[in-house]
C-alpha cells in the first residue's frame, strides 16, 4: 500500500523526515503539495463560514489539502495511507497495510491517538490488530481511506466545511476502525508517548496566542446540534461500545534512533510557524 504526504513547499525538514522514517519502514509513497494558508482558494467566501466557528486561513488550507487526498483515493480502487508530514509512525505499520491491502469491507483505519478518549467496540473487529471506531474527537494525521470512504468525505464537504479531523470525526457513515494499540502519532505528542522522536516541530494550525473567535449565533447552534449529534451516538452505541484512551507501544518505534534529529530550525518553517 502506498502513502501520501500532505506537505507544504517551505516545510523542508519535515520532508526529510517523512522521507527517511518511510524508506526505513520500507512504505513507498509520494509527497501531496498542500495548500498554502495564503492560496486564493482560502480566502473568505461564504462557504467557510459553514462550521460551528470561522476556520482561520490555515485551517482551511489543512482541509483543502485533505480534501486533495481524498479526491485521489476516490479516483483509484485501493486504499491508501494519508499522512499529514509530521506523523510518527510505529514499525508495526508495514505488517498491518500489507494485511488491509486486499480489504474491502471497510471504509477508514485511524492509525493515531491524540491522548482523547476514543468510542470503541468492546470486542476485537474482523482484524485481530483492529476495533471498530464509533467516534473520535480529533487526529487526521496518518490514516487509511478507500475510495468509497473517500467519496462519503467529499460528500460531507461539499457544501459545509470544518477542521479535517472534525469532518472526519463527524462522518458516522464511514466504516471506521481504530488501530489498537495505536501505530502513529503526531510528533507533537512524543513526549506524552514517551518517545523520542527525531522531529520537532510547531504547529502551523493552532493560533499562536490559543485564541480563535467563536463566531455568530448561527455558529453557537451549529455547536449544539454538534453536540447533540454527539450524544445521540453515544445512545445508539450503547452496550456495545465503551470509552477508550490510547497509547503506542514505545518498543515499536526503537528504530527512530537510526534517524537524525531534525528540528524545526534545520530550514524555514511551515507557514504560520514560530521560530526562535
Amino acid at each position: 500500500m502506498r502513502a501520501l504526504v500532505i506537505n507544504l513547499e517551505a516545510a523542508l525538514e519535515r520532508r526529510i523526515f517523512q522521507e527517511r522514517q518511510l524508506s526505513i519502514l520500507g512504505i513507498a509513497h509520494e509527497r501531496m503539495p498542500a495548500f498554502d494558508k495564503n492560496a486564493d482558494e482560502t480566502a473568505d467566501t461564504p462557504y467557510w463560514e459553514t462550521w460551528e466557528r470561522p476556520l482561520t486561513r490555515a485551517e482551511r488550507a489543512c482541509l483543502l489539502s485533505h480534501q486533495q487526498a481524498w479526491q485521489v483515493v476516490a479516483s483509484q480502487g485501493d486504499p491508501i495511507l494519508i499522512l499529514e508530514d509530521d506523523a510518527i509512525l510505529s514499525d508495526q505499520l508495514p505488517a498491518l497495510l500489507d494485511s488491509l491491502a486486499t480489504a474491502t469491507d471497510m471504509d477508514f483505519v485511524t492509525l493515531e491517538t491524540r491522548g482523547r478518549k476514543k468510542l470503541l467496540s468492546r470486542r476485537a473487529a474482523r482484524y485481530p490488530k483492529l476495533r471498530r471506531l464509533y467516534q473520535d474527537r480529533s487526529g487526521a494525521a496518518a490514516y487509511v481511506l478507500w475510495p468509497n470512504g473517500a467519496r462519503k468525505l467529499l460528500a460531507a464537504t461539499e457544501t459545509t466545511c470544518g477542521l479535517a479531523d472534525a469532518v472526519i470525526c463527524a462522518c458516522y457513515s464511514l466504516d471506521a476502525y481504530q488501530a489498537v494499540p495505536p501505530l502513529a502519532f503526531q510528533s507533537d505528542r512524543a513526549t506524552a508517548e514517551q518517545v523520542d522522536a527525531p522531529l520537532e516541530t510547531i504547529s502551523s494550525i493552532s493560533p499562536v496566542n490559543g485564541a480563535r473567535t467563536k463566531g455568530n449565533w448561527r455558529h453557537r447552534l451549529r455547536r449544539i446540534r454538534a453536540q447533540l449529534r454527539m450524544g445521540l451516538r453515544q445512545l445508539q452505541v450503547f452496550g456495545r461500545a465503551e470509552r477508550t484512551r490510547l497509547s503506542v507501544e514505545r518498543q515499536d518505534f526503537g528504530y527512530l534512533g537510526q534517524l537524525t534529529p531534525i528540528s524545526s530550525t534545520t530550514t524555514p518553517s511551515v507557514h504560520g510557524d514560530v521560530l526562535p
